[in-house]
């Protein structure tokens, strides 16, 4: 080596640059490039410390895919409600399975086109995909996806739905377990019986039965291209319920199957000219979630995890019109107090991109987050003003909304209102349609619900909405919300002064009481009726009939809390859920809507205690018998009161319905054998109605999860009794009238129902009325006997 050769080599060394051969303004660039270069190289070589770090830390937690590699898809269990309409599935797989070697070429490569193209190159990521989507994500609005289909096996089965970096993560470090230890095809079967694809399908063989009705081998081009559109997201490119933009999807898929040589340029040409058409839904839709979900509970518990792999078909107590009446009901009363509520604002904003043919895309991937719920359709607003709002439903329907519409929203609305409650571009928001079809604006209602119905006699469950939405809140109100029952509880109070001497005929006054705090088990208590008036002496019968709270004090005090408490428990209501104490007379306990239920199928069956079942045989996969409960019999082991208490207490209660805060009940429904009992707590936190026909008895019951005021007004008379009339309407249609028959032991004097021993005055006359005073007003005395009289000759 020369020395010029060694002073070349050394200059750097001795900190003198090449660069200092170059002019001064040439210089500093390629000092700025080489510190960048340095720098990149230490992100690359941090990133790849920080991923070995990952991979050593994670790799070994990752769960066991055992599921995977020994996949052999289950029958799911089936539940039908009594007249064998489908309500529900649970499995561990889905419905059909087709091994890879049967899913015809079109239908694979339809896939491979839009989902990953590269499926067979990549090693379970796709990096080149990654890159893509992180350029695209930089320079775009809305983000584009990078999973392959070995990263979405692994997401669908093991990782939870939630965008994070650490799932994701996960994701990718699973997707290469998954390629380490299954083959390609392996992968692709698992795949594509195993996607979710809409209107209840899981895989592609189930799918082409639903949308096509057709099997999976049959199947075309166009139609094959219309189902790889689904997995992305099945609502919103489904083709019956938005063909537009299905169609739109479907055309690009077959585009993308032409680019990657999957197809000939004649078969893209005929695909994309070919007709689609799809199967008519041949089964109607019932909500019957929650009823599902307790029958799921129930199978689970006898059979554990077989349950959901041996093919069960369950049959339940349900029926399906009953239970579609019953919904409905419920949902259209939980809708009409929404309508008297604050307008809360939208559910959300979001960026909506310049370019108009961007929009369609966008508001499809916004919408994702809003599922329609129901008839409560979430749209995308496009303009907004206090006239006029423009908006987009996930169907691709625009509605334009004025007039009546807007009124819910006016708060919303407004040009200096709330800006954190403004309707304006980008606002995600409700709509409903009404009867007439005209669209308004409303809003996800926070308070909750529940309705069941039962069949008296045996206890079979015909309906049951466990709230309003099940996809909302799967806690279910009919057997797990312990509320106060309110004045919904005074007939057993009434029930057990029968057996004390007290008739319908007692008069007792409605006068002001105050008790202190040794009486109550709590505080000082100065209760009032619910409008705020004392009507003094009045019947027992009139009493019930007004909801007067200072009489079924009396009455309690009378008879005793003890008693009363140890009375209740006859009807299925756990003594230590309502204390012996005189606040008990106002329904100060605990129940749920199911006790109450079959606390009032006590008094409708003549005095029996039914206890409510939900299921009502079970079969195998080939239909054969595994368990068939024997209906119960109404025998005097059964009896808990006597009959003629059963008899008196309807006569009570059908007074209630014609004449008193139910009478609604009676003049909505034109007959008079409906009975029952309104309810609201003290403080208007609960409202509720409990009612039956002898065929049925239902219970309704509305209130926040989280107990709060309803409304000064609200009451189970306005609430709750709608809701059971909606459903009664439906169900008594056609079924004749039947009034209950007087039992021995009763006597009928002067158009009044009294225990026989009770009719010549030896019962109770009055209670709390000062001798020096009068017995009670001649009117109403004479009111209460026209009432009766007229009751009797109907």
């Amino acid at each position: 080596m020369s020395d010029s050769e060694r002073a070349a080599e050394s200059a750097p060394a001795s900190g003198r640059s090449t660069s200092s051969k170059l002019p001064g303004w040439a210089a500093w660039p390629l000092r700025a490039l080489a510190v960048l270069a340095g720098l990149a190289a230490a992100a690359v070589l941090s990133g790849l410390m920080l991923a070995a770090v990952a991979l050593a830390v994670a790799y070994p937690n990752l769960p066991e895919i055992s599921g995977l590699t020994d996949y052999r898809p289950k029958l799911p269990m089936r539940l039908y409600s009594a007249d064998e309409v489908l309500l529900g599935e649970f499995g561990e797989e889905r419905r059909s399975f087709a091994p890879i070697a049967e899913i015809p070429k079109v239908m694979q490569h339809a896939v491979l086109a839009i989902e990953d193209a590269r499926f067979y190159e990549h090693s379970g990521v796709d990096y080149k995909g990654v890159l893509r989507a992180g350029l695209a994500h930089l320079s775009e609005a809305r983000s584009q996806g990078a999973s392959t289909i070995t990263m979405q096996v692994a997401r669908n089965f093991y990782l939870s739905t939630e965008k994070t970096f650490t799932r994701k993560i996960y994701e990718v470090l699973l997707a290469l377990k998954i390629e380490s230890l299954l083959s390609k095809e392996q992968i692709l079967e698992v795949y594509m019986n195993q996607i979710f694809l809409g209107q209840r399908a899981y895989g592609f063989a189930a799918a082409s039965e639903i949308y096509f009705g057709k099997p999976l081998k049959d199947i075309s081009i166009a139609e094959a291209a219309m189902l790889a559109g689904l997995p992305k997201a099945p609502s919103a490119y489904n083709p019956i319920v938005n063909p537009k933009r299905a169609t739109e999807r479907q055309q690009y898929i077959i585009d993308r199957m032409l680019e990657n040589g999957f197809i000939s340029a004649a078969q893209h040409d005929a695909a994309k000219a070919e007709k689609l058409h799809y199967r008519t839904p041949s089964e109607v839709s019932v909500h019957a979630e929650h009823v599902a979900e307790v029958a799921r509970q129930l199978i689970f518990s006898q059979y554990g995890a077989e349950a959901y792999t041996r093919g069960l078909n369950v049959y339940l107590t349900i029926n399906s019109g009953e239970q579609t009446a019953a919904y409905r009901a419920l949902r259209k009363g939980i809708m009409d107090f929404e309508r008297r509520q604050v307008y809360r604002g939208p559910e959300a904003y979001v960026d909506l991109p310049a370019k108009p043919q961007d929009l369609d895309a966008r508001i499809a991937e916004a919408l994702q987050d809003h599922p329609d719920n129901d008839e409560l359709k979430a749209a995308v607003v496009m303009e907004a003003g206090p006239k006029k709002v423009v908006a987009v439903l996930q169907s691709g329907e625009t509605l334009t909304l004025t007039g009546d519409g807007l009124k819910p929203a006016t708060s919303g609305l407004a040009e200096k209102g709330n800006p954190k409650t403004a309707i304006r571009r980008g606002a995600v928001i409700r709509v409903i349609r009404d009867a007439k079809g005209n669209w308004s604006i409303t809003q996800q209602p926070e308070v909750e619900g529940a309705f069941v119905a039962l069949n008296p006699r045996s206890g079979a469950i015909r309906a049951m909405v466990g709230g309003f939405d099940f996809s909302k809140s799967s806690f279910n109100h009919v057997t797990q919300a312990w509320r106060q029952p309110g004045s919904s509880f005074k007939p057993f109070i009434y029930s057990a002064a029968l057996e004390k001497g007290f008739t319908p005929a007692t008069v007792i006054n409605d006068a002001q009481l105050f008790f202190d705090a040794d009486t109550t088990g709590s505080q000082p208590w100065e209760p009032k009726n619910y409008d705020g008036q004392f009507d003094g002496p009045m019947s027992m019968r009139r009493a019930l009939a007004k909801s007067k709270n200072m009489v079924s004090i009396r009455i309690l005090q009378a008879i005793t809390p003890q008693y009363a408490q140890d009375w209740v428990t006859r009807f299925g209501f756990e003594a230590e859920k309502h204390p012996a104490y005189l606040t008990m007379a106002l329904g100060a306990g605990s129940v749920t809507p199911l006790q109450m239920a079959t606390a009032y199928s006590v008094f409708a069956n003549g005095g029996y205690r039914i206890n409510p079942f939900l299921i009502a045989r079970i079969t195998d996969s080939k239909g054969r018998v595994l368990n068939e409960p024997k209906l119960p019999q109404l025998d005097e082991s059964a009896r808990v009161i006597d009959a003629r208490n059963a008899f008196v207490m309807s006569s009570l209660l059908q007074e209630v319905t014609r004449s008193g805060t139910a009478a609604r009940a009676q003049a909505a429904l034109k007959r008079p054998d409906v009975y029952g009992k309104t309810g609201t707590t003290n403080d208007s936190n609960d409202a509720w109605f409990a009612g039956w026909q002898q065929q049925v008895a239902a219970v309704v019951w509305m209130g926040y999860d989280t107990p709060r005021k309803l409304g000064d007004r609200e009451t189970g008379g306005g609430l709750s009794l709608p809701i059971w009339i909606d459903y009664m309407s439906s169900t008594l249609k056609g079924v004749p009238v039947a009034e209950a028959t007087a039992p021995a032991g009763v006597t009928n004097v002067g158009g009044e129902w009294y225990y026989s021993e009770y009719a010549n005055g030896s019962g109770v006359a009055t209670l709390g009325i000062e001798e020096a005073a009068p017995a009670v007003d001649p009117a109403t005395v004479e009111e209460d006997r026209k009432g009766i009289l007229d009751l009797f000759k109907r």
